[in-house]
């Protein structure tokens, strides 16, 4: 019995595979399309949203056409899709290919610049966890790689176009870093970890002398040295903060705080695609 049914299984399963061979192959339609006609294809699969759509047609415009300006236009909207499709690993494997493949192209430039805003774009949720997670649990591993990133753009290309926007972001990610080490040093501080808080707001004091959060660290610095009875370094402390910012919220809990420096930023800042760049 066993082998009998045996045999009908394999009589069975070779049935189906003499009628899939026997279904007609599924044509593709973009094979024998232009290479304008794929790329205008794909940019309106890009501008409607479609971007696994969008990273296909590209792929094949790439494939069908590897020589001259669409192939390797393709290959920028290739990272820019991943991009916008928020694959970030995805968007900095494509990246990586074209700065080895072109380092010497025209509009390199963009791609150091959009090799940077992949990495904003994934820590523009970095000061979110001020409110809803212990700062102490995220490292802002991804604020300094894109600081990283806009610096190598800015040191090659000083007269990008790009070079402005990066220099912006570049200075939000230094107060991100900062403001970072400011909410490790009130962890501390919370905690009764004196020493420790007062040294890491020290560091921020140190590492980051134009950030906004500078004012506060001094403010920790100043609590932590007179819980831990250091009366001198305490004043020397004050000194500093009444020097530098006479009219600390800190210091007077009537001054008008000003508005908080993340706010200059905007999520729905423009973000160049791949086309602008080749205007």
């Amino acid at each position: 019995m066993q082998k009998k049914l045996s045999v009908l299984v394999a009589a069975c399963a070779l049935v189906g595979l003499s009628a899939c061979s026997m279904l007609p192959e599924r044509s593709d339609d973009t094979k024998n399309w232009s290479a304008e006609k794929l790329y205008a294809e794909a940019r309106e699969e890009m501008n409607g949203g479609h971007y696994e759509s969008a990273i296909k047609l590209f792929e094949r415009l790439e494939s069908n056409y590897p020589f001259g300006t669409y192939a390797n236009q393709a290959q920028m909207e290739i990272a820019y899709a991943h991009y916008k499709a928020q694959d970030q690993a995805e968007a900095l494997a494509a990246v990586e290919r074209f700065i080895k493949l072109h380092p010497n192209h025209p509009q390199v430039d963009y791609m150091y610049y959009l090799r940077g805003l992949i990495n904003f774009n994934d820590q523009l949720g970095f000061l979110s966890f001020i409110y809803s997670q212990d700062p102490t649990e995220r490292d802002p591993k991804a604020t300094r790689e894109a600081f990283a990133a806009f610096k190598v753009l800015v040191d090659k290309f000083p007269n990008s176009k790009y070079a402005p926007d990066a220099i912006a972001r570049m200075s939000y990610l230094v107060n991100a870093m900062a403001q970072y080490e400011v909410h490790v040093a009130n962890y501390y501080y919370r905690r009764g970890a004196y020493l420790a808080a007062a040294n890491r707001a020290q560091l921020a004091v140190q590492e980051y002398t134009d950030a906004p959060a500078r004012e506060e660290a001094l403010f920790i610095m100043m609590r932590s040295y007179d819980k831990l009875g250091m009366p001198v370094l305490r004043d020397d402390t004050q000194r500093v903060l009444t020097l530098n910012y006479p009219n600390s919220r800190f210091l007077n809990p009537n001054a008008r705080a000003e508005a908080p420096w993340w706010q200059f930023w905007s999520k729905a800042a423009p973000r160049p695609s791949p086309s602008d760049a080749a205007k």
